[in-house]
């Protein structure tokens, strides 16, 4: 198909991919509800597995406290309780029936949580479970004016829900059990170390698949400059073909314009926008999809007359017989992702289609020199910054954060996104990195293979083994930070950026080259006007 339709669509999805590295947060950390001695814990995810008549059933998720003690964060240590309803069902008054260590099942109501859970407490209840009045949860606090704060049972509380589910269990004379617990996150998932890998992965083969077809274009001037073929000339301020490079005032633009598509995508989420997304994600997965598979096709000699072969096709052009051979197959595994992306093992497809897009970005979209990565990558790093952090203080909540998981959308999360299960995660859910974190640093990553291998350069001499190997530590920063924040989505390229610029702009400056990579981005070439008089 048509080279350039592929580099717009390409782009513009770039636009639209939100850089974050997340697991989603099972602690939550909240400066805004108020704190002091005996009301100061954190608010965390609080599984609550239950038992019907001795048969396990339904395992629940609550939130917990800002008061009473720590839940136990193994299941093998949670104690097992019985479970009874509160009589009156607020709470608000000393129970009527009798407790003997039970856990107790309440209303919300008139009066402070602290008093449901001090009431509670005084009358011999272990544990205490208060309904919200909503589907959602909510973050029980101390009141300002309470005193009496010295809460010995731990509290959580429980979507509207299913509090009602295990209610009506109970009316209906089932005994029912419950056992409270709130698991750690494990310090490293293998989910992490294989997106890491799919990472690195993809920047490393797109930046090879960059440097070839710059040095294979380099190759193809020089035999023309030798025989001062008049086609040099002609070529003279014309870049690669299907080569779209990118200037200082695109690099600002791209602030800007994804800043732009950043709220739009924020203001705008609901079911019907995420499925514009996922067709704009299947129209880039095709074109990625297929220029991925006919280059490599075409590397075979049974498939080369096909890739050479080409017809006319209305609207499209001239388009290679593989390229038409392979379309379908794009086309359909595209299509047969996006009707079953919601059953579990979607992200698959998912993943397979993000990095051919990403590899097809990386291969037409470059930076010409160290100044131009400069300033895309600085720009990118504040934009990530804002986007997650500062963005708080204006939305009163994290913009890149809430676009990434697709909230108030009914949908797992945005496609625009690599991501793998969990696999050892009590909690579950998955880990997940946006185009972005590979796109923006595979730009300077790839441009650093292309300049070693125009200028003939080693591995070991020049600057691309020092990019990848940067990246590949700032990315794994990020995971161990992201860890570190309990699961907190962080903005990747705060660690990625200066990590893969600072090596970079390090190791030019020490070898005194970093004029060159600054302004021309390639080596010296010899000039054509002086090689055709010559000849």
């Amino acid at each position: 198909m048509d080279i350039k339709k592929g580099i717009y669509i390409a782009v513009f999805v770039l636009f639209l991919c939100p850089c974050l590295g997340s697991a989603g947060d099972i602690v939550h950390r909240d400066n805004n509800a108020p704190t002091r001695p005996g009301c100061e814990n954190n608010f965390v995810l609080v599984k609550v597995a239950t038992w019907v008549d001795g048969v396990e059933d339904i395992e629940y998720v609550g939130v917990g406290a800002r008061f009473g003690p720590t839940l136990e964060s193994q299941e093998k240590h949670a104690n097992r309780t019985k479970l009874v309803l509160a009589d009156p069902p607020d709470c608000c008054s000393t129970p009527k029936n009798k407790l003997t260590g039970e856990a107790i099942l309440v209303h919300r109501g008139k009066c402070s949580f602290t008093t449901k859970a001090n009431i509670a407490d005084e009358a011999g209840a272990s544990a205490i479970l208060i309904i919200n009045n909503r589907t959602e949860l909510f973050k029980m606090v101390c009141e300002a004016n309470e005193t009496d704060v010295d809460i010995r049972i731990p509290a959580l509380m429980l979507p509207q829900d299913a509090g009602a589910t295990l209610e009506n269990f109970i009316k209906n004379s089932s005994s029912v059990s419950v056992q409270l617990y709130s698991p750690r996150r494990p310090l490293v998932d293998v989910a992490e170390v294989f997106l890491w890998l799919m990472a690195v992965g993809t920047i490393l083969l797109a930046s090879y698949w960059s440097a070839w077809t710059a040095r294979e274009a380099a190759i193809e001037q020089d035999k023309l400059l030798k025989d001062g073929s008049e086609e040099f000339l002609n070529m003279e301020g014309v870049g690669s073909s299907g080569i779209m490079d990118i200037n200082t005032t695109s690099a600002i633009l791209f602030v800007v314009i994804a800043s732009c598509f950043l709220v739009m995508l924020y203001k705008l989420m609901s079911f019907w926008f995420i499925e514009i997304l996922v067709v704009l994600f299947c129209i880039g997965g095709v074109e990625g999809l297929q220029t991925c598979l006919v280059s490599l096709l075409s590397c075979f000699r049974w498939f080369q007359h096909a890739a050479e072969s080409f017809v006319k096709v209305p609207f499209f052009g001239a388009v290679s017989y593989l390229t038409l051979a392979v379309c379908p197959f794009c086309i359909t595994f595209s299509v047969i992702w996006a009707v079953f992306r919601r059953i579990s093992f979607a992200w698959i497809g998912q993943d397979i289609l993000g990095i051919a897009l990403m590899i097809t970005v990386l291969q037409i979209v470059r930076v010409p020199n160290l100044k131009v990565g400069t300033i895309l990558l600085s720009c990118a790093f504040l934009y990530d910054i804002f986007w997650v952090f500062v963005s708080k203080w204006l939305f009163h909540e994290s913009v890149m954060i809430v676009v990434a998981r697709g909230d108030r959308s009914g949908e797992d999360g945005i496609p625009m996104l690599l991501k793998i299960p969990r696999m050892f995660d009590p909690w579950g859910g998955y880990s997940v990195i946006g185009f972005g974190d590979i796109i923006l640093p595979g730009l300077l990553v790839a441009f650093s293979l292309r300049y070693d291998w125009l200028s003939k350069r080693n591995l070991r001499s020049g600057y691309f083994l020092w990019a990848m190997s940067a990246y590949g530590l700032g990315l794994l920063i990020t995971y161990v930070a992201l860890n570190l924040m309990d699961g907190h989505g962080q903005p990747a390229l705060l660690y990625i950026v200066p990590f893969t610029l600072g090596t970079l702009l390090t190791l030019a400056k020490k070898r005194g080259e970093l004029k060159i990579l600054w302004t021309r981005g390639e080596p010296e070439r010899p000039c054509p006007h002086i090689e055709h008089q010559l000849s």
